[in-house]
């Protein structure tokens, strides 16, 4: 079983990530952007405020293909289950945001495009729902990716996903305390598992 927790920076996910290692330690954690050569590619392309979007968008396609094959796949494999902090549906809302000001038509549905012949989807997904304003001033705003007025676009995208597979996701409600937060991050986890 793949988990993914998703949401805007700044919307706890990955405190919640961080949390369920200790709760979960028959689990793969893994996360997107990897440590790889990659994952370090893109880093340095998110702390780039000129990177073309649609260079951008193929580092992160490169990671995650080295993602699934390095990580994911085999992990799956085994019969194990993965949850990752990030995955396929931050790039279709990310990147899908940041090729919204370029010659790509329908950004949101070219990013699912590219991703659809070799992607895994996820089986169940946590989304982190926070506003925009909230979500920038947790992150800091510190790179271009984290600032409220593109996070409003990206907050679009995923709500747009959501629409499209109700089914796979599962709305956190990430304005509240951190306790809570993780409450119900390990009350859905443990169901989730539960019904495996």
């Amino acid at each position: 079983m793949l988990i993914t927790l998703e949401g805007l920076d700044g919307s706890g996910k990955t405190t919640a990530w961080e949390a369920l290692h200790d709760v979960r330690p028959e689990v793969t954690f893994t996360h997107e952007p990897t440590d790889s050569w990659y994952g370090e590619a893109v880093r340095r392309s998110e702390s780039e405020d000129r990177a073309d979007p649609l260079a951008e968008l193929f580092l992160f396609t490169a990671d995650h293909a080295d993602h699934l094959s390095r990580v994911v796949r085999p992990a799956l494999a085994d019969g194990g289950v993965v949850i990752s902090d990030r995955f396929t549906d931050s790039r279709y809302a990310y990147q899908g945001a940041s090729l919204a000001d370029t010659d790509v038509q329908r950004p949101l549905e070219y990013v699912r495009g590219v991703h659809q012949a070799f992607t895994r989807e996820p089986d169940a997904t946590l989304y982190f729902d926070l506003d925009p304003e909230t979500a920038a001033a947790r992150a800091g705003a510190t790179n271009k990716f984290e600032r409220a007025e593109f996070l409003e676009s990206v907050r679009e995208n995923y709500e747009r996903l959501i629409d499209s597979e109700p089914e796979r996701f599962v709305r956190i409600d990430a304005s509240r305390s951190p306790e809570r937060v993780l409450d119900s991050v390990e009350r859905v986890v443990g169901d989730l598992l539960a019904e495996r």
